[in-house]
């Protein structure tokens, strides 16, 4: 292979991923080209990789995925290139550690300007349209001159570098909850997001903390990161529990993370009257609710969490001094020339919580594959 070009995994369509030999990017003013040290597998990669309608195209989001793209938002790496004015600008230098947030705020919008860039209404984000940013499911990528880059620190594992995505969207999403020392707290979901949001629920120390989810494993990995009380709904009355356990009267916050239907549902009926709930996740089918016990019947404060603003510098923060644990969260990792099991591994779940790609790891010069992609 050419030593101006890479291996990248290319989304062309729904079940239509490919690993492709592709030009190393060059940086121009401002930007930022690294080495990719790691990539994780996102829940919302699956949901793309099959199709669901919010990432192709639906009446909300008629063009969001824009192929050919370089999918992978959960990335960071090594610089290797500073475009002129770029080191100035992110206060960096070759060979640091650095992440760029996934959005690429326009600058320009009434959201932007009023510093919610998190809201951009252009909405750029890595990995999800061509021509804009390629994400980092490749051995190298660019940042390009409006990303928001933040340096790491090389104390942390690459794994844990690996996670400071996710892990500054759990902030977000518990800050949006505004626990209390008296609140009892539901975290529905153990996955990847779910974990890292029961370690910083906990940081913020309720009376209470309740963890929900269809996997005993999961929930015993909950209890270690310091939920007080676990539960499987397949197992017991859910619901009758929480009520139960608060006096009849219902969870005061409850976190929804999980991206299933009946979670939504589920949250609505265990939320005491003028509870908050924050819904987080990203659904791959529409979900329904009776509306009327968010007004007439419990006056709920409804609050969305997306993303991650002004908490990748907290997420590296807690990491680096030890108050957040994202080793146990990270099981398997392979290079990008799995990432055909390494999606499987992540859709399924059974023994995985996070997955991530390496690209460094077991590349070699042997002939791309290029059909189809098949994962159920």
């Amino acid at each position: 292979m050419c030593k101006n070009m890479m291996k990248a995994i290319v989304a062309h369509a729904p079940h239509d991923y490919r690993l492709e030999d592709k030009a190393i990017p060059v940086a121009g003013k401002e930007e930022v080209v690294v080495k990719v040290k790691a990539c994780g597998v996102c829940a919302s990669d699956i949901k793309c990789f099959k199709g669901a309608g919010m990432y192709w195209g639906d009446e909300f989001n008629p063009q969001w995925v824009q192929a050919p793209v370089i999918p992978g938002h959960e990335f960071f790496g090594e610089v290797i290139e500073l475009g002129e004015g770029a080191g100035e600008k992110h206060g960096i230098k070759l060979g640091d550690w650095v992440i760029a947030e996934q959005i690429l705020p326009c600058e320009k919008c009434r959201y932007c300007k009023r510093g919610q860039y998190w809201m951009c209404e252009v909405h750029d984000m890595f990995g999800f349209q061509k021509d804009i940013a390629d994400g980092g499911m490749a051995e190298y990528m660019k940042y390009p001159k409006n990303a928001i880059v933040h340096k790491i620190p090389k104390t942390l594992s690459v794994e844990a570098a690996a996670m400071i995505e996710p892990l500054a969207c759990a902030i977000h999403t518990v800050q949006r909850g505004s626990i209390e020392l008296d609140d009892t707290v539901v975290i529905s979901g153990a996955g990847p997001l779910g974990l890292f949001m029961i370690q910083i629920a906990r940081l913020k120390t309720p009376k209470k903390l309740i963890v929900l989810d269809m996997k005993n494993e999961r929930l015993e990995l909950a209890k270690k990161y310091g939920a007080d009380i676990v539960i499987n709904p397949s197992e017991v009355d859910t619901v009758g529990q929480v009520l139960e356990l608060t006096g009849g009267y219902g969870c005061d916050v409850y976190i929804e993370t999980s991206g299933h239907p009946s979670s939504v549902t589920q949250g609505l009926k265990m939320i005491r009257k003028l509870g908050r709930f924050v819904e987080f996740s990203v659904f791959g089918e529409p979900t329904t609710a009776d509306w009327s016990v968010i007004g007439d019947r419990k006056e709920l404060d409804v609050l969305g969490a997306h993303i991650s603003p002004y908490t990748y510098p907290i997420a590296i923060d807690l990491l680096e001094r030890g108050l957040v644990d994202a080793q146990h969260i990270v099981t398997h990792s392979y290079s990008l020339k799995e990432f055909e099991e390494a999606f499987s591994v992540s859709a399924k779940g059974q023994e995985s919580i996070k997955v991530v790609l390496k690209p460094e790891d077991s590349l070699d010069n042997k002939p791309l594959k290029q059909e189809t992609t098949t994962i159920s």
